[in-house]
């Protein structure tokens, strides 16, 4: 048995209907990462110096020693960038979420004072701008609950929002177990808040951005003016509006660094794009609180047994009758790799019509011999499985004329003798003369044609089974 736990599906083709207040057409949210204070310093007790997201290219840690012109390049994203993204963001009255690392926002009283008086959200970006990934989970454990005691202190209020960014694959898991936050943004999956079950314990997820993000100025792949910003927010919220307008609305997450973004030469380019998102209509702007509280008023939660965290007596309870008769698809099938992928009927047919692929012939002879004949005595007896009875009274076979059942016997018979197994057809997808038809046509095929075409509509019923119990 293998369990792959990365979820490649998410909400798939049906997204679910955001429904933004006022059935906005997209949910626009800003980000300000406050990281000034928190960063890599000796002063700070690290070992060495910063040497991420700053203008030196190709920046690295000095091991032991201050690097007076990276310490420099952060005071100027908390002594001049942050006030001019303030002046910005009031003077538009645009709301933002501020990521406050703990250790930064204790060094910056006066900016929090500020960030408050403008009504910003202010989450936690975790106890220190550093490497989470080699940190043991109890050291990372101790640094969230530090984190929270020391933004409680600062500001006056515990975060209800989470955003390490350099994290460990340990992060979520730990913040959703801290229980006190209302979203995490750790991850970069999707365009819409989703949730996750870790640990028993349901956490919203509202993802962050690195596309859609200031950062870009300082990597190697990356935006080299304004205007280059500018054009891809531009775009970006373009897509997204549109497919608001077609009924499928998301929500635009925009990363910005008070050193970054905060320069005279890039600042314009986000206040051309901040002028030209509020003259569209049906724009809400608004923080990832919002958000989190919408969502979690909206759409809370879903649960149903999943596939994929069943035991194996109760998975073949449950599905070991979906090939007829043959419950050794759905051991197989529970004995390969499951994953959130398979938690619905297309993900859960696939895993079992592998099973069924890979068999021998005999076995798959063997599935298909398990079917009863159409309008057969087995039916006439109704000594069908559930699934069966339902599927022949879908197209009417259980209300034949005499004349009608003579024919299916007389044609069940025939294609019995030839080919050696039973006429299978997926019923739900025909009428009855359409059935009829098939039939007709299908008995003069040779056998390993017929094989072919039998074990395809065997597939095609367990896949039409499967959409009745599964989403």
């Amino acid at each position: 048995m293998i369990r792959y736990q990365r979820d490649m599906l998410g909400y798939g083709a049906t997204p679910p209907s955001a429904n933004w207040p006022n059935q906005a057409r997209i949910a626009v949210q800003f980000v300000i990462n406050y990281e000034e204070g928190g960063e890599n310093c000796v002063l700070h007790g690290d070992e060495g110096s910063e040497a991420f997201l700053s203008e030196i290219v190709g920046a690295a840690s000095w091991p032991g020693q201050r690097h007076w012109n990276m310490e420099s390049i952060y005071e100027y994203g908390a002594r001049s960038g942050f006030w001019r993204l303030q002046r910005l963001f009031t003077e538009l009255n645009i709301p933002a979420t501020v990521y406050g690392v703990a250790t930064a926002l204790a060094r910056s009283p006066v900016q929090v004072r500020a960030m408050q008086d403008a009504g910003w959200e202010i989450a936690s970006h975790g106890l220190k701008w550093v490497e989470h990934k080699d940190m043991s989970t109890e050291e990372e454990r101790a640094q969230i609950q530090q984190a929270i005691a020391l933004h409680t202190e600062v500001t006056g209020e515990r975060p209800y929002g989470w955003y390490t960014g350099r994290c460990s694959e340990n992060t979520v898991a730990l913040v959703a177990q801290e229980g006190g936050f209302d979203y995490v943004s750790d991850t970069y999956a999707d365009d819409l808040p989703y949730w996750m079950t870790l640990d028993g314990r349901d956490q919203l997820i509202i993802p962050y951005t690195l596309d859609a993000n200031d950062m870009r100025f300082a990597t190697p792949q990356g935006f080299n003016s304004g205007d280059q910003f500018f054009q891809y927010l531009k775009d970006s919220f373009d897509a997204l509006y549109a497919e608001g307008v077609h009924g499928h609305p998301k929500m635009m997450s925009i990363g910005l660094h008070c050193r970054l973004i905060g320069r005279p030469g890039r600042v314009m380019a986000l206040r051309r794009f901040m002028e030209y998102a509020q003259a569209k209509e049906g724009v809400w702007f608004a923080t990832r609180r919002d958000i989190a509280q919408h969502w979690i008023k909206n759409h809370p939660p879903v649960h149903f047994d999943r596939p994929s965290q069943m035991a194996r007596e109760v998975f073949i309870e449950t599905y070991g009758s979906i090939f007829e008769h043959s419950a050794w698809v759905a051991e197989a099938a529970f004995d390969g790799e499951l994953g959130p992928a398979h938690d619905c009927a297309i993900g859960l047919h696939n895993a079992m019509a592998r099973a069924f692929r890979r068999a021998d012939y005999d076995a798959r002879l063997g599935v298909l011999c398990a079917h009863p004949d159409l309008a057969g005595k087995l039916a006439a007896a109704k000594r069908l499985t559930t699934e069966s009875t339902s599927e022949q009274a879908s197209a009417g076979l259980d209300a034949l004329t005499d004349e009608e059942r003579s024919r299916f016997q007389d044609l069940n018979a025939q294609y019995v003798h030839k080919h050696g197994f039973p006429f299978i057809i997926a019923v739900r997808d025909h009428t009855k003369l359409g059935i009829l038809n098939a039939f007709e046509r299908r008995i003069g095929n040779d056998t390993s044609v017929e094989f072919d075409e039998a074990c395809k509509q065997v597939e095609r019923i367990a896949e039409l089974r499967l959409s009745e119990i599964l989403p």
